[in-house]
């Protein structure tokens, strides 16, 4: 199959990879020519994936018209914030009825908070789309890590597709139909991630970090049935699975701006010292707490987050605020 990767960071390199192994066709598309053709001599992705060999066949392109000619499957990877801007240059590009899009990026978009499905189609109208998502960093994908995910589609077609082209003896894919619920468990455990870091940059201990966890897919799995998810989802691999991977790893970008939120350092300086690197959760903790005043839920995490963001509350008063809610039972 012909597949282009609509991105050149960490992630989308790392699924281009899987698939060149399953003997696709993959060209990876990037806005930056200069960078692109780093890539393609140095055959690295030093900039986002350092350390790890591109394989000969992957091709790279930066004219989008020529990226995704012929192909049949396209995957967005671009982060969600700048995710709007490639599908306006897609469009002119965009078969609806060959290409199958999959989404692989994990966000809300700021201001319209869109889920990237519900964006897409603002722009390209009817498609054919799925959302591939689970505990799954681009630094252990790219160095064929034992990983599981969950692919969902309202095709279940479509679904069974994504999953025979990903599958392989280190990627195992399970299918879903459940598309809202896998975007929002993909989304929201960014944020969960950011509290998490704060524990451990505060050192506060395995206790409150537990606690986090379980109350924070909680939250998400309240969040996610008023916004249309099923519960179930956030029991599986796009909910919880991904909580756990992003609130532990040191991979984790969200995790790395909340452990440094907890050792005293402000946002701005923060996002400064990443550089082009994204943390989703920063701009996802937005459009999390606007969702839940949108629908009535009751969300205490996503809102003290939001509220260490955007309105410079002190971390250890956020805490506090968590700690002494009035008592209610545990469901």
């Amino acid at each position: 199959m012909k597949i282009s990767v609509l991105s050149d960071g960490a992630w989308g390199t790392a699924l281009a990879m899987n698939l060149v192994a399953n003997r696709h066709d993959v060209t990876i598309w990037g806005p930056f020519p200069d960078y692109l053709e780093e890539m393609r001599n140095s055959r690295t992705n030093s900039r986002f994936l350092p350390g790890v060999r591109l394989p000969v066949e992957l091709r790279f392109e930066s004219d989008m018209a020529a990226a995704v000619a012929g192909c049949d499957m396209l995957l967005l990877a671009t982060p969600t914030q700048y995710l709007r801007s490639v599908l306006d240059k897609l469009k002119p590009h965009f078969d609806p009825e060959r290409h199958l899009l999959v989404d692989v990026a994990k966000g809300i978009e700021v201001d319209s908070w869109l889920r990237i499905s519900e964006m897409v189609e603002s722009v390209l109208g009817e498609n054919r789309y799925a959302v591939l998502s689970g505990p799954s960093h681009a630094e252990e994908v790219s160095r064929q890590v034992p990983t599981a995910v969950v692919v969902a589609s309202r095709n279940p077609h479509d679904a069974e597709l994504v999953q025979t082209t990903f599958f392989n003896d280190n990627f195992r894919v399970y299918t879903g139909d459940d598309v809202v619920g896998v975007e929002l468990g993909g989304a929201l455990k960014n944020v969960m991630a950011i509290a998490a870091g704060i524990i451990d940059g505060m050192r506060l201990g395995d206790n409150p970090k537990a606690a986090l966890m379980t109350r924070g897919i909680s939250e998400m799995g309240r969040l996610g049935e008023l916004l249309g998810g099923q519960a179930r989802t956030f029991s599986g691999l796009s909910g919880i699975g991904d909580l756990i991977v992003t609130c532990t790893s040191g991979h984790s970008r969200n995790r790395h701006v909340g452990e440094e939120l907890g050792r005293g350092r402000k946002l701005p300086e923060i996002l400064r010292s990443m550089g082009m690197v994204v943390a989703e959760g920063v701009t996802t903790a937005r459009g999390a707490y606007a969702l839940a005043r949108r629908v009535g839920a009751e969300t205490p995490i996503i809102d003290e987050i939001y509220a260490i963001l955007y309105q410079d509350r002190d971390v250890p008063a956020a805490i506090r605020n968590l700690m002494c809610r009035s008592a209610k039972p545990e469901v």
